[in-house]
C-alpha cells in the first residue's frame, strides 16, 4: 500500500484526493494531512483516514483540533508543520494541493528527503522552477503532475523519444467570461467570475481563469516540469474541456488526452502511476457530446496570459513577482476591493517596477514574493 500525505486536504483537489484514496481503499493509507483554517472538515478527514500526523495553519486552530484528535496523533501548525509532514514519517508520494506560494518549502523538503511529488501547486515551479527541478534529479524524485493539462502531455509524452516532438498544446476552456468583450467585462461581479462553466474549482483558480492567468502559470510550470523551451508550448481555446492538451511530433501525428472534465482523473493517475485504476468518473461519451470547437488565443482579449508568457521566457524573479501580484489582486477582487480588469492592470504595474535576477535563490525569491505581493496590495 502507498503512503499519501496530503497537502491542502481541505480545499478543491485535496478533497478530491482523498476521494480516489476512498474509492481505493486497498491501495493507499494516509499518512499525513494538512489544511488551513477549515477544523471542522479536517476533524471529519481524520477520523475517517485516521492520518498519524496532522498539521493546521496556527496555534489557535490547533488549539481548537487537539482535543478532537484520536490518541497518538501527532499535531503541528504553520509553515514549519507544512515541512515536517512533507519531509517526517515515511509517505512515498506527498500531494502539494495548498494554493499559492506557501507550497514551495514544504515541497523543496518532501524533495530532499526524497519523496515522489504529485503537484497540483503550481506556483511552486513558477516561483522557483529551477531549484524545484534540479533538486528533484538530485534526489531521484519524480514530479507527478496532477493539473489536467500536465496530466495529459504527461500521458501523451510515456514511452515517446523526446528527439520526435515538434510541440504541445495547452488547451484553455477560456473561463467564465469566454463570452464577453474587453467593453462587457467593465462590470462583471465576483459571483459572475466564480460561475466556471465546466470545472468544480477554488474561488482563486477559477478567477485565474477567467483573466487567463492561470494558462499562463501552466504555461510556466509546462516549461520546468517537460523541460521545453516557451516556443514549443502554445494555448488553444476549446470551451469543452474535454481534450486536456495534446503533443504533435515531428511526423505530424498529433496524440491527445480526452475525458470530461473531473479532476479525480488526473489525480488519480499521479497516485498510482504507471497503473491505471478503475475511476470514480463517468465515462466519455464522444457521441453525446457531438460536437468539439477551437479558437486560437486571442492574446489582445487575455493580456494576463501574455504577459505571463512575457515573464516566463525572461525568467529570473519576474514569474515570481508575477504569481505573487495576482494572488493579492485576485484576493482584493474576491473581497470587492478592485474591478475585474484591474487584475490586469496591477500585474502590468508590478511587473514594470520588478527587477531581475536570472537564477536566483531561495532567499531572493521569498523577498521577491514578499515585495511585489506589499505592492500589488497597496496599489
Amino acid at each position: 500500500m502507498k503512503r499519501i500525505v496530503v497537502l491542502g486536504s481541505t480545499g478543491s483537489i485535496g478533497t478530491q484526493t482523498l476521494d480516489v484514496v476512498a474509492h481505493h481503499p486497498e491501495e493507499f493509507v494516509i499518512d499525513g494531512l494538512a489544511a488551513g483554517g477549515n477544523t471542522d472538515l479536517l476533524l471529519e478527514q481524520v477520523r475517517r483516514f485516521r492520518p498519524r500526523r496532522v498539521s493546521v495553519a496556527g496555534p489557535e486552530q490547533a488549539d481548537k483540533l487537539a482535543p478532537h484528535l484520536p490518541a497518538g496523533t501527532e499535531l503541528f501548525y504553520g509553515n514549519e508543520g507544512l515541512v515536517e509532514l512533507a519531509a517526517g514519517g515515511d509517505a512515498e508520494l506527498v500531494v502539494t494541493a495548498v494554493m499559492g506560494s506557501v507550497g514551495l518549502r514544504p515541497t523543496l523538503a518532501a524533495l530532499e528527503a526524497g519523496r515522489d511529488i504529485g503537484l497540483a501547486n503550481k506556483e511552486t515551479l513558477v516561483t522557483a522552477g529551477h531549484l524545484v527541478t534540479e533538486l528533484a534529479r538530485a534526489r531521484g524524485a519524480a514530479i507527478l503532475p496532477v493539473d489536467s493539462e500536465h496530466s495529459a502531455i504527461f500521458q501523451c509524452l510515456n514511452g515517446e523519444p523526446r528527439e520526435d516532438l515538434a510541440g504541445i498544446t495547452l488547451t484553455a476552456s477560456g473561463g467564465s467570461f469566454r463570452h464577453l468583450n474587453r467593453e462587457q467585462l467593465k462590470d462583471v461581479t465576483v459571483e459572475d467570475a466564480l460561475r466556471h462553466p465546466n470545472w468544480s474549482m477554488g474561488a482563486k483558480i477559477t478567477i485565474d481563469s477567467a483573466t487567463m492567468v492561470n494558462k499562463g502559470l501552466e504555461v510556466i510550470e509546462a516549461h520546468w516540469l517537460f523541460g521545453l523551451p516557451y516556443e514549443q508550448i502554445s494555448v488553444l481555446l476549446h470551451p469543452e474541456s474535454i481534450i486536456h492538451s495534446f503533443v504533435e511530433f515531428q511526423d505530424t501525428s498529433i496524440i491527445a488526452q480526452l475525458g470530461n472534465p473531473d479532476m479525480r482523473v488526473p489525480i488519480q493517475y499521479a497516485l498510482t502511476y504507471p497503473r491505471r485504476l478503475a475511476s470514480p468518473g463517468e465515462r466519455l461519451s464522444l457521441a453525446k457530446v457531438g460536437q468539439l470547437h477551437f479558437r486560437e488565443m486571442d492574446y489582445e482579449r487575455y493580456p494576463a496570459l501574455r504577459l505571463a508568457i512575457e515573464c516566463g521566457k525572461a525568467g529570473g524573479l519576474l514569474t515570481t513577482a508575477f504569481n505573487a501580484a495576482n494572488e493579492a489582486a485576485v484576493a482584493r477582487f474576491l473581497r470587492g476591493e478592485i474591478s475585474f480588469l484591474r487584475i490586469e492592470e496591477i500585474l502590468e504595474e508590478v511587473i514594470q517596477r520588478q527587477a531581475n535576477i536570472t537564477l536566483p535563490g531561495l532567499e531572493a525569491i521569498e523577498e521577491c514574493d514578499r515585495a511585489a505581493r506589499k505592492l500589488a496590495a497597496e496599489l
